[in-house]
């Protein structure tokens, strides 16, 4: 399932790449369109989509880095895709690479294509960072292939109007305490639609599902590539979303997302820290009104990427400074200033463009409650198969807010789906 907002921005399709990308990726050592990646030394080739790193940072980074020939790529359409072609191929392979988090449980699969960024010094780096998000990065044999950009802590974004306006507590602090189990949520979110029924607490199922399932102990695949999708858990997981539709707090509109957030259909929306920006430019009207508490239970995280070297770079340790300094504690801060991109560094988290109290959200301190969050993210494992074996739960709960298929139904369908995908996968 694709959450990141950064993604909606990238194009069509999977077109091949567009002559500039393909001018700028030329640049390697080993010329024309015959071998893999060059020397940073001698033109270092950028990947990176729109709004997976500051532009602003990025053309820094050219000048800081002179001699590297820095030639930076937005690559538009499906960037795994054109990854994985180039790398497959051989040639016109960037230097530096960015790849999604949700992309890298299958490039760990060919983990052969990039470089283990411990044997250039990334251990004396992640001992002071966020352990789970960099083993999102790393291999059964411990090999690490990316350096964290940013992460995607999840929280609850909520109009303080609509709450007062139905009684409820408003201050972040009380409506975290009030909605801390689901069941708790769930009665918060009767109250509020019964008390302005225009307004709902929950804006599709699949949004309530991806939080679930982030703080279940194992997801659909489990480690040892065995289907864990029917499990006594997962079936839990279910049953606490479809609880929003067999209540009537289902508001339905993922489909038309940005003009319930300006409506005030969509009143409570769990999501991640860069949500905040897709609320921003979907409803600036309501400037002043949103704040931010937990999500029931515990944060879990959405998105989040990483920078990589491909193999085939021969200046590694060059392609790692860059890295190393676009990915510095204030280029994150002036990232997260540039492009709301949630820094992934802790360090970051203290500093002014974090800490800063924001208008939209009523002045709060909103870092208050990402940062707490990002460090509570639970470890959890995720198989290259994952996405593929999710796809029939969401589908089905589609059809059950929909069409209002019958949710035991919609679960022994989803499931029997599940398991042939994850047997044409490979998967146990």
């Amino acid at each position: 399932m694709n959450l990141s907002r950064r993604n909606l921005l990238l194009g069509s399709g999977l077109a091949a790449l567009g002559a500039g990308a393909l001018s700028a990726c030329s640049t390697s050592s080993t010329g024309g369109g015959s071998g893999g990646g060059g020397s940073a030394g001698s033109g270092t080739a950028l990947w990176y989509w729109a709004g997976g790193l500051s532009d602003q940072v990025v053309a820094a980074a050219r000048t800081q880095f002179p001699d590297a020939g820095i030639t930076p790529s937005v690559v538009g359409g499906d960037f795994k895709q054109k990854l994985q072609t180039t790398l497959t191929g051989g040639s016109f392979i960037p230097q530096i690479t960015g790849v999604k988090g949700e992309d890298m449980p299958f490039f760990r699969s060919v983990a052969d294509k990039f470089t283990d960024l411990n044997t250039l010094g990334a251990q004396d780096v992640a001992a002071t960072q966020l352990a789970w998000k960099w083993a999102e990065a790393q291999t059964p044999d411990g090999k690490q292939l990316g350096f964290p950009i940013d992460i995607g802590p999840t929280a609850m974004f909520y109009r303080e109007d609509i709450l007062a306006q139905a009684g409820l507590p408003t201050d972040p602090a009380a409506v975290s305490a009030a909605i801390a189990t689901w069941d708790e949520f769930y009665a918060f979110g009767q109250e509020l639609h019964g008390k302005v029924p225009a307004s709902f607490p929950v804006e599709a199922l699949g949004s309530v599902f991806q939080i679930i399932i982030g703080q279940l102990s194992q997801r659909f695949v489990s480690e040892d590539d065995t289907f864990v999708g029917d499990s006594d858990e997962m079936k839990q997981a279910w049953d606490t979303t479809v609880k929003a539709q067999t209540l009537g707090i289902n508001a339905n509109v993922a489909q038309a997302k940005d003009a319930s957030l300006a409506s005030g259909v969509i009143a409570m929306e769990m999501g991640a820290a860069w949500g905040a920006l897709d609320i921003k430019n979907a409803a600036p009207d309501t400037s002043g009104a949103w704040r931010v508490a937990n999500n029931p239970v515990k944060p879990t995280n959405f998105g989040g990427s990483f920078l990589t070297i491909p193999a085939a770079t021969e200046d590694k340790e060059g392609a790692f400074e860059i890295i190393k300094w676009i990915l510095s504690t204030d280029n994150q801060g002036q990232a997260y200033t540039d492009a709301s991109i949630f820094p992934a560094d802790p360090a970051a988290w203290d500093l002014p463009a974090l800490t800063g109290g924001d208008e939209f959200f009523g002045g709060q301190k909103t870092i208050e409650v990402f940062g707490p969050a990002g460090k509570l993210v639970p470890e959890q494992y995720v198989a290259a198969s994952d996405s593929a074996v999710s796809a029939p739960y969401f589908n089905e709960l589609t059809n059950v807010e929909a069409s209002g298929k019958d949710p035991e139904q919609a679960w022994k369908d989803a499931v029997s789906a599940a398991q042939d995908i994850a047997k044409r996968q490979g998967v146990k």
